[in-house]
């Protein structure tokens, strides 16, 4: 009968897997079931473990969860969504919500089995929801409110009654405000940007017009319009006084010297920064933006900011080439490296011959469910009706573990020392997997030598005093950690590509790959840092203490290394990195960075399961 119930359970998480690829149109979606709560980042979803009895109950509310993250998937645009995105904390809560219930309410018109199948998530959600009679009493009763009311409008269907009160409190005064806007959103359901847009009419209608920042609409037409007219006044101020030609003529070639990169930036839409990096640091006279930690002491409050960032970019490998591209830099890195592949290889299988010896080692004997145990076959026989013959293979430290590789990306990593850092991160990432390990693989450089359009505002602006970072970043994503590694192979390509190595502030690039780790669901998570040198970029030391950079870099790995769960480890080619981070060894030839990569994450799983060793002993079992 378990036997049964079990076969069941797997055929409905199976078939629920199959019916959210079909609808999301994500052969690629990743579904695992375990947990609390519903979880959608990127392509892997995680949905509760329901019971082995499958109450109908549980099955609707399950099968809702899932229709929407499918739905999520299928009708949501992140460029887009980003793009509009407020600025604001309650303003974006409620873009959230209203974009969400477009999302479903687009599935529950289309499919009335979707429809009941998100009624039941919604009704379960309200149900054990405590009323709120108050609008003060609950931060988040707004946007749940909201939602409710925009997916009555497209759909035509009632809030659950369990929402009854919330929706009540809330109707009048939302109705009052935005009638009009509600009314205009069942016309353009299925246009994301005319969505995102009346959305944000709605939020402003709602007395949160403040947190909307800039509207991106208006500010590409400003910036086209600013172009002409600097082109025109330069043309003008030839003409002028001596002193002021000469000013002109300054500025002139400041801008000709950024030529290549204003170009470049016409093509990145800043709004996909995260939320921590797309304000603009000059808007009504606020403090410089100033990068974070989510725990950070914040000492570096004291003496670290950006002069701007609004020039920064974040930007996935296949979209700074063309696919073609991308497959010959591959073809060349594997051309370059043909000898050292296989003794990274080598040193990569010895690697996963390790992991794999540990987790075989851990699992629970003597149960009354699960697999049988070949060694108690001599007991089914003697005694078929003893319980306890069956052993169940435990959770292992390494299928819930995420690891990042985060490469410099500078110039002096140019050669043979970018060469076999891409080939390692591709031969480790490929093993890693193997092993149920996800692995993501990031890169950290600047857009421009010596500052790009950031110095280029300062010299405008009149050289304001202690700037601080004085250029322009650029951090890329080779492989996202649920990225199948077969998709990513050629990404890596990306770092033979002529012109892409420039400058290095490693400060900002650990707390990119650091938040982008906590923001994981896996219980374990280790950052690796593979780097030549300390941090440099001409354009900010020229302007700031000698110091700055690495001061800041020091105060980051500090902050990591005391504060955070994440497990840091650093590896130096031909530079001493021991001085900065406590868990860190130093190459001096690039041909050892594959041995020494393997090596230390070897002992990181190795140091883990020393801890957990005695958990698994077959001297927990009971006695026969």
């Amino acid at each position: 009968m378990a036997a049964n119930k079990q076969d069941a359970l797997a055929d409905f998480q199976q078939a629920l897997s199959q019916c959210m690829k079909t609808i999301a149109d994500e052969p690629e979606l990743n579904v695992i079931f375990g947990g609390d709560t519903p979880d959608l980042s990127g392509t892997r979803a995680r949905l509760p473990q329901i019971d082995r009895d499958l109450p109908a109950a549980e099955v609707s509310v399950t099968r809702g969860q899932a229709d929407a993250m499918a739905l999520r998937l299928a009708n949501h645009d992140l460029t887009v969504h980003a793009r509009y995105r407020p600025q604001g904390k309650m303003a974006r809560a409620v873009y959230e919500a209203v974009e969400q219930a477009r999302c479903e309410s687009i599935g529950a018109l289309a499919m009335p089995g979707v429809a009941r199948n998100l009624d039941a998530m919604l009704t379960e959600r309200y149900d054990n929801r405590p009323e709120v009679s108050d609008k003060n009493d609950d931060g988040s009763a707004l946007e749940d409110a909201l939602s409710l009311i925009v997916r009555e409008r497209l759909t035509g269907e009632r809030p659950p009654s369990s929402s009854k009160s919330l929706v009540d409190l809330w109707r009048p005064w939302v109705e009052e405000k935005a009638e009009g806007q509600l009314g205009g959103l069942t016309h353009v359901i299925n246009d994301q940007i005319a969505f995102s847009r009346l959305s944000r009419d709605l939020i402003a209608a709602l007395d949160m017009a403040d947190e909307l920042g800039d509207d991106p609409d208006e500010t590409e037409d400003t910036n086209e319009d600013d172009q002409e007219s600097e082109q025109g006044q330069s043309d003008e101020n030839q003409e002028g006084e001596q002193e002021q030609s000469t000013t002109a003529e300054e500025l002139m070639d400041a801008d000709g010297e950024s030529d290549d990169s204003m170009q470049d930036s016409a093509e990145i839409d800043f709004d996909q920064m995260p939320p921590e990096m797309d304000d603009d640091d000059s808007t009504e006279g606020e403090e410089p933006w100033r990068p974070q930690l989510p725990f950070s002491s914040l000492t570096n409050d004291d003496f670290y900011k950006v002069y701007t960032n609004r020039f920064d970019e974040m930007i996935a490998a296949e979209d700074l080439c063309d696919s073609e591209e991308l497959a010959r830099l591959r073809s060349y890195l594997d051309k370059q490296l043909s000898n050292l592949q296989g003794v990274v290889a080598r040193l990569a299988n010895r690697l996963q011959r390790r992991l794999m010896a540990q987790q075989n080692r851990s699992w629970d004997f003597d149960l009354e469910e699960g697999i049988l145990d070949a060694a108690r076959l001599s007991r089914v026989v003697t005694d078929p009706l003893h319980p306890l013959s069956f052993k169940v293979e435990q959770d292992t430290d390494f299928r819930d573990t995420v690891v990042t590789l985060l490469l410099d990306n500078s110039g002096s990593m140019r050669g043979r020392p970018i060469t076999v850092a891409a080939t390692c991160a591709d031969i480790l990432a490929r093993t890693l997997e193997r092993c149920g390990v996800k692995v993501e693989i990031l890169g950290f450089t600047t857009r421009a030598w010596k500052g790009g359009q950031a110095r280029e505002n300062w010299l405008a602006e009149g050289k304001p005093a202690n700037p601080g970072r004085l250029n322009d970043l650029r951090h890329i994503i080779y492989k996202s950690a649920d990225m199948p590694w077969r998709r990513a192979r050629r990404n890596l390509g990306l770092m033979m590509r002529e012109g892409l190595l420039k400058e290095n502030i490693d400060g900002e690039a650990l707390i990119w790959a650091h938040n982008r780790l906590l923001a994981r669901s896996e219980q374990r998570r280790i950052l690796m840092v593979i780097s030549d040198g300390a941090p440099v970029d001409d354009s900010t030391l020229s302007v700031n203490s000698g110091n700055y950079l690495e001061r800041h870099l020091r105060q980051v790995i500090m902050d990591i290394e005391n504060r955070s769960p994440v497990e840091l480890i650093a590896i130096g080619i031909g530079h001493d990195v021991t001085r900065y981070y406590r868990r860190a060894v130093t190459i001096i030839d690039a041909e050892e960075l594959g041995g020494a990569m393997t090596e230390k994450l070897a002992e990181l799983f190795e140091e883990k399961s020393n801890i957990a060793a005695p958990s698994r002993s077959r001297g927990m079992r009971r006695a026969g």
